[in-house]
This record gives C-alpha cells, sequence and structure tokens, in this order.
C-alpha cells in the first residue's frame, strides 16, 4: 500500500439526502414567495386577510366579550354612529363594532374548519378516483357527479335543518357539501400523473398502491390542493353568511351572517339604520374578495404557465 493510498481522502462535508431536500425546499418557499410579492393584488389580498385574521385573533383585548350581552348593552336602539359607539347601535342597544369584532372570529373559523372538511374529503375521493380503475374509480366519479348535479345551496339548507342549529352542524354541512369540485379537480390531475414514465417504473419495481399515492401522486397534486383550498375558504364564508341570514345557524353565536339576519328582521334598511347593515356585508365581501385574490396568486405562483400568459 502507498502513502498516498493509505492517506485518508480530503473531502468537503457531505450533505445528506434529507438535508438536502430541506434546501431544496426552503429555495422553493423562497422562489414561490418572491414570485408571490410581484402579484400586487394577491398582496392586497393578502393584507386585508391579515388584518382580519388580526382582529379575530386578538378579539378580546380589543372588546370586550360582555358588549354581547343585551343584559350589558348601554347604548339606544338602532341609535346612529357617535363618538361613543363609533358604528352605532343594533336593535338591542349594543355596539355594532363590537359585534364585528366578534362575529369575524365565528365567520373565519366556520370558512376554515369547513374547508378543511371539505379539502379532505376531495382530495381523498378526487385521488382515489383518478388512480383506481374499474368500479371502485367509477362509483367515487359517479358519487361526485351526483353531488355536482345537486343544487349546492338547497342541500345544504336541508342538511342543516335536520341537523340543527349549531356551530358544529353548521361546519359539517358546509363541509360535506362543497367537496365535489375539490374532487373533480383531483381526479383530473391525478388521471394525468398516472400515466407518467416514473410511476410505472415504480409500478414494475414493485410499489403498492398506498406508496405510489402517497410518495409520487399526492406531492404532485398539493400545490392545486394549497391553491383551491383558499377559493374554497371563500365559498364556505359566503354559505355560512347565507345559512345564517336565512336562520340557520347558531342562535347564540354572533356572526356576520346573524347580523345580517338581525338587520333584515328589524327593517333596518327601510328605517335607515345603515350601519346596522352595511357594516357586516362589507366585511363579507372583503374577506371573499381577500382570499380569491390569494388564490388567483397562487394559482399563478404555483402554475408559471398562467403568469407567463398575463
Amino acid at each position: 500500500m502507498t502513502a498516498s493510498e493509505a492517506a485518508p481522502s480530503k473531502q468537503g462535508p457531505t450533505i445528506s439526502a434529507r438535508a438536502l431536500a430541506r434546501q431544496r425546499r426552503r429555495d422553493s418557499w423562497s422562489r414561490g414567495w418572491r414570485t408571490f410579492r410581484q402579484h400586487r393584488s394577491g398582496m392586497v389580498g393578502l393584507s386585508i386577510l391579515a388584518f382580519f385574521i388580526l382582529v379575530a385573533v386578538f378579539a378580546p383585548l380589543i372588546a370586550s366579550a360582555d358588549g354581547l350581552e343585551v343584559t350589558q348593552a348601554t347604548g339606544g336602539v338602532l341609535e346612529p354612529p357617535s363618538g361613543e359607539f363609533l358604528l352605532g347601535t343594533d336593535d338591542k342597544g349594543r355596539s355594532v363594532l363590537t359585534l364585528l369584532i366578534w362575529g369575524a372570529r365565528i365567520s373565519l373559523f366556520v370558512g376554515l374548519a369547513a374547508t378543511v372538511i371539505s379539502i379532505v374529503i376531495g382530495t381523498l375521493v378526487g385521488l382515489s378516483a383518478g388512480y383506481f380503475s374499474g368500479w371502485t374509480g367509477a362509483f367515487l366519479f359517479r358519487l361526485t357527479e351526483w353531488f355536482l348535479v345537486i343544487p349546492f345551496l338547497p342541500l345544504a339548507i336541508v342538511m342543516a335543518t335536520v341537523l340543527g342549529r349549531s356551530l358544529l352542524n353548521i361546519v359539517i354541512v358546509i363541509g360535506v357539501t362543497s367537496w365535489p369540485g375539490t374532487a373533480l379537480l383531483i381526479r383530473s390531475q391525478t388521471l394525468t400523473i398516472r400515466e407518467r414514465p416514473y410511476l410505472e417504473r415504480a409500478r414494475v419495481l414493485g410499489a403498492s398502491s398506498s406508496h405510489q399515492i402517497r410518495k409520487h401522486i399526492l406531492p404532485n397534486v398539493m400545490p392545486m390542493v394549497f391553491a383551491n383550498t383558499t377559493l374554497t375558504v371563500a365559498i364556505a364564508i359566503l354559505t355560512e353568511t347565507t345559512l345564517s341570514f336565512l336562520g340557520l345557524g347558531d342562535p347564540t353565536r354572533v356572526s356576520w351572517g346573524s347580523m345580517l339576519d338581525q338587520a333584515f328582521g328589524v327593517g333596518a334598511m327601510t328605517t335607515g339604520s345603515w350601519w346596522f347593515i352595511v357594516p357586516p356585508g362589507v366585511c363579507v365581501v372583503l374577506v371573499v374578495l381577500s382570499f380569491t385574490l390569494v388564490g388567483r396568486a397562487l394559482e399563478e405562483v404555483l402554475n408559471p404557465r398562467l403568469g407567463a400568459r398575463r
């Protein structure tokens, strides 16, 4: 053995596969964030959304929960905006601003929780319908089509009426009735990924169906799932507002939809009490618009071809 062979080789520190994967993931997130920041409407939507999230999180510090109690009301009935009540009062003498602040919590919670249920169901059904052939895929596809054919809002109204008026039931109703669009989107993407060469090699090497879905298909459809989530939240918030406006929401909770229902019930528009009906409507529009803008921006970030055509 020569001296050169006996001497240890001087090489730089090796990087493990896990560390390399983490580095690539960080670089990908950095590139995505740089692209997102160039999207003006996306940044506007993100700013509006961040504002409402902060208001919902710090609601106890901004406005006391005692202002929600009718027995603690200190204002007059439908009192117009003033120095004491910046957005006036409702028909029970409560501050409309306090109701708006605490209503943001319920509306955002219902939207996010229902979206989680919808995305999970839609992703599982879409993956299974797109990957499995035969009667399994055909049955799941027909089930998705059946839910798409049924009018969304009447189905949600019927389910909310049957299950009862509670916050949990509203979340379940919206989540269970809003997944078909996601399932159809994921199924179409899965069908294209299933025919790619690396999946054929995985099947030849003996990879199981669960391994192929978990390691190859799911990571490729997750960007689409992530972008679709922001759009689904907007739909869920609108649905919660509609159900609460129709009197199917939780009567013990204050949300923007329940505020609109109460304002309509006392004839706020006919009596000129615009401060009771306009603020919750504007909040709903702004939150839905912000989620939509963020979702559109994410679509362009995750699909560069959309940005190239812009």
